[in-house]
C-alpha cells in the first residue's frame, strides 16, 4: 500500500533539502570556484579602430588579491605558468593586487607577490595600472589623500611599468599601437566622496600619433566617456559580480544604461572587455564566475572553413 508523506513530513523535507542545496551551493563558491578553478576565456574581437595594427596577442590578468587563502603564491605561480604556456605578445595587469584586510586570513608582502609576477614572459613586456585597493590598502598613501601606492614601487622596481594617466608606443611587425594606462577612479575614499586619480583627457593627450590604442581602466565606469579613438578598452574590478548567474551579475549596477560587470561590451562602435579576474573582496565567494586568464586575440585574420 502506497502511503503518502504527511504535508508536516513534506514541508520539512522539503526544508532540509533546501537547507542541504544552500550549504553545498555556499561551500563549492567558497571552497571550490575560488580556489581550485581557472579558465582560459578567449575574445577575438573584430575592432573597426585596429585596422592599421598588427597582429596580437594579449594576456590580461586582474585583481589577484593576494592573500591566504584565497590568493597563495602557489597560485599566483599557477596563474604565471598558464599565462606562460599561452605565449602571449604582451601581458597586461590591470591592477588590486592586495587584498582587504576584511577578506585575508592572513596577509601576504606585496613584495613576494611580484617577485612571483616577475616570472610573466612576453615579447612585448608587461604593463601594468593600478587598482583601487592599490590605495585603499595602502594606510599612509589613503591617509595622507596623495603619495605612490607600495604595489607601483614594487612592481616599477622589478622593472613592470605602471602607466597612470600614461601612454607608451610599441611596435611588432614593423606596426605600431599605443598601450595607455588611466589612473585609479576610486584612488581616495573619505566620509562624503570618492575621490579618483584619473585623468582621461590627460592620458588621450599622451598619445601623439594615429597607431592603435588600447586602454587600461582598472574600473569599467568610464567607459561610456572614452572616444572613439580607442580601439579597445580592458577593465577589471567587478570580479563579474562574483555571483553570477544565468548571465547576469544581481550585485553590479549598471552605468549609463549599460551592463558593465563582466565579457565583452560593444557601445556606438565602440569595445570594451572586462575580465573576471582571480580575487575576491567583500565576500569570499565566486559563483559562476571563476577565475580566469583574459585572451584577447585581434588583428588576425579570420578563420575560414575549407572548400570540400
Amino acid at each position: 500500500m502506497l502511503i503518502l508523506p504527511s504535508r508536516r513530513q513534506f514541508l520539512t523535507g522539503l526544508g532540509a533539502t533546501a537547507g542541504t542545496l544552500a550549504a553545498s551551493t555556499a561551500a563549492y563558491g567558497i571552497g571550490v570556484e575560488p580556489l581550485h578553478r581557472l579558465v582560459i576565456t578567449g575574445y577575438a574581437p573584430r575592432l573597426p579602430g585596429w585596422a592599421a595594427g598588427p597582429a596580437l596577442r594579449i594576456a590580461v590578468l586582474a585583481d589577484f588579491h593576494v592573500c591566504e587563502p584565497f590568493m597563495p603564491l602557489d597560485r599566483v605561480a599557477e596563474i604565471v605558468a598558464q599565462t606562460n604556456a599561452l605565449k602571449p605578445d604582451i601581458v597586461l595587469l590591470l591592477g588590486d593586487y592586495p587584498a582587504s584586510r576584511r577578506i585575508a586570513w592572513r596577509t601576504v608582502a606585496l613584495a613576494d607577490f611580484v617577485r612571483v609576477i616577475e616570472g610573466l614572459r612576453a615579447p612585448l613586456g608587461i604593463h601594468a595600472i593600478l587598482g583601487n585597493h592599490d590605495y585603499w590598502d595602502d594606510e599612509a598613501v589613503q591617509a595622507a589623500g596623495h603619495g605612490t601606492p607600495e604595489s607601483r614601487r614594487l612592481l616599477e622596481a622589478r622593472g613592470i611599468p605602471v602607466l597612470e594617466n600614461g601612454a607608451t608606443r610599441l611596435v611588432k611587425d614593423g606596426q605600431p599601437f599605443w598601450v595607455a594606462g588611466l589612473g585609479d577612479q576610486q584612488a581616495f575614499l573619505s566620509e562624503a566622496s570618492e575621490g579618483g586619480v584619473d585623468d582621461l583627457p590627460g592620458t588621450m593627450a599622451r598619445i601623439t600619433d594615429d597607431a592603435p590604442v588600447l586602454l587600461m581602466a582598472h574600473e569599467p565606469d568610464i567607459f561610456p566617456r572614452v572616444p572613439a579613438r580607442v580601439a579597445l578598452t580592458l577593465s577589471g574590478h567587478t570580479h563579474g559580480g562574483q555571483v553570477r548567474l544565468f548571465g547576469q551579475s544581481p550585485a553590479i549596477r549598471k552605468v549609463a544604461g549599460l551592463d558593465l560587470s563582466y565579457g565583452h561590451v560593444v557601445d556606438r562602435g565602440r569595445h570594451l572587455i572586462v575580465s573576471g579576474g582571480f580575487g575576491v573582496s567583500r565576500f569570499p565567494v565566486r559563483i559562476g564566475v571563476p577565475p580566469e586568464i583574459v585572451l584577447v586575440e585581434i588583428g588576425r585574420p579570420p578563420v575560414t572553413a575549407a572548400a570540400g
